[in-house]
């Protein structure tokens, strides 16, 4: 018989909840099987367990009732509407408390993200559990309680008032962009899970994806994607980071029909001596920077870079040993911290490294990885000047131009420059809503503003700044 000891700790915060329209106590889900999850939300590991959550919380409607206990790693995350932003661009179904000063974490002990813990329906802990892959091992437990606590147990339904998406706007949640020869620009429209293709006044003159949230190849009109991201184009071959769905598609812009390369869906593993020199499938895949034949993938979830020979159409491991942490060296010895966010010059491949707010070099003919701003998983902040001194705050975007690296600062709102000669960066754009795309094209500086469904386009020489209305 499955029961619980100890009483658990109260969950409110002085901070309080989202996505409900009232505060709750414990014993307001007294009979109810409660399940915890402690996550922040721009952490890849968190975000990967969501669809585990989902699946439990409809296959136990009647009995389980989940919790979101928001446990932010970084100062911006701790905000209010951030985390509103996060809950509506992960389609979160469950109320969430914001545990902004760690005490709801710290009462129950936890100390990694993500941690689900388990509540029985006479308010005590069962236990708690680490990491990703939580179906398997929570849906035995939750058959055990309801056999153990039977007629005891309250099946009613609690009518949570989810957050209400701010009024529709052509974008949703815009990411990563690019140019094309023809002077116009592809733009992953990720909340809506489609890619368009834009002219300059933002007018869309085609649509890649039926908008509907799915992993289906096929035309591009009845295509579906979950939250694409990172885009390269070779030819007449548009190639899409398809984060969600673990996968590397392509679209031939020819025949305008949509396939997969790489992925399965699943989630895919593989730690340093692992998988080395045979085939392998991306893990939230978040961008692509083309040399010649060669794709690079930011391989966010497993913190890896990706390597794929476009002739043989196969993914390979490239550089990092899957840890994630701070570490310089050879492709092999080096680690790397959620990469989002990739820049090709010359042979080398700048990324942006969001866990550890750092920007690494990958030295293509050295083979080798260096530090250029960053200090450790746990060091960001918003300090400009040189390298050593200087701070970001989980930075998912960057491009180069002239000789300088310009980087989507992510949680800072800002656009900030690195002169690479002089070794010191400065604030370029400041007052933005995350960041994440940016883009030199014809002579301007292309951005998306992500939370606030907007593109940029800022003048470098003048300083003006100018929305672009994206219209259907």
């Amino acid at each position: 018989m499955l029961t619980g000891r100890v009483n658990a700790p109260e969950i409110n915060t002085r901070h309080g909840w989202l996505n409900t329209d009232r505060g709750y106590t414990l014993k307001d889900f007294r009979g109810k099987i409660v399940l915890l999850d402690f996550w922040t939300f721009g952490c890849i590991n968190c975000q990967h367990i969501l669809p585990d959550l989902k699946r439990l919380e409809q296959e136990y409607a009647q009995e389980l009732v989940v919790i979101g206990v928001h446990s932010a790693k970084f100062t911006a995350e701790k905000q209010q509407n951030a985390i509103r932003q996060a809950i509506l661009k992960f389609g979160i179904d469950h109320p969430v408390v914001n545990d902004a000063d760690f005490e709801v974490w710290k009462q129950y002990a936890v100390n990694a993200w993500p941690t689900v813990v388990l509540i029985d329906p006479d308010g005590k802990v069962i236990g708690q559990k680490p990491g990703e892959g939580i179906y398997d091992i929570i849906k035995p437990h939750l058959d055990e309680l309801i056999q153990t606590f039977g007629d005891k147990l309250n099946r009613g339904s609690f009518p949570f008032k989810r957050e209400l998406p701010a009024s529709a706007t052509t974008l949703s949640f815009p990411s990563k962009l690019i140019s094309a020869p023809d002077g116009h620009l592809f733009l992953s429209d990720s909340g809506h899970n489609r890619i368009l293709k834009i002219d300059t006044t933002g007018q869309v003159l085609d649509v890649i994806g039926s908008g509907q949230q799915g992993f289906t190849d096929g035309p591009a009109t009845e295509a579906t994607f979950h939250e694409p991201h990172g885009l390269a184009l070779h030819g007449s071959a548009l190639y899409v980071a398809d984060a969600k769905n673990n996968a590397l598609r392509k679209v031939d812009l020819d025949t305008k029909q949509v396939s997969t390369v790489a992925g399965t869906g699943e989630l895919s593993y593989y730690f340093f001596h692992e998988e080395i020199g045979v085939p392998v499938n991306p893990n939230s895949p978040w961008d692509l920077a083309l040399d010649g034949n060669q794709l690079y993938i930011a391989s966010a979830g497993n913190h890896q870079i990706l390597r794929m020979d476009l002739q043989t159409q196969r993914v390979y491991r490239f550089a990092g040993t899957g840890r994630e942490a701070l570490a310089d060296g050879s492709l092999a010895e080096a680690a790397f911290n959620q990469p989002s966010g990739l820049a090709l010059v010359d042979r080398t491949l700048y990324v942006a490294d969001p866990e550890a707010s750092a920007i690494r070099a990958v030295d293509l003919d050295k083979a080798s990885v260096t530090t250029l701003i960053g200090q450790g998983l746990f060091e960001f902040g918003d300090e400009d000047g040189d390298f050593e001194e200087a701070y970001l705050q989980h930075c998912m975007g960057i491009a180069a131009h002239g000789g300088n690296l310009y980087i989507a600062d992510t949680y800072n709102g800002k656009i900030k420059v690195m002169d690479l000669a002089r070794e010191r960066v400065k604030t370029l754009v400041a007052g933005l809503e995350e960041p994440n795309g940016l883009l030199f094209h014809q002579g301007l500086l292309w951005l998306t503003n992500t939370n606030a469904h907007e593109l940029w386009k800022v003048n470098l020489e003048t300083g003006e700044r100018e929305i672009v209305p994206v219209r259907l």
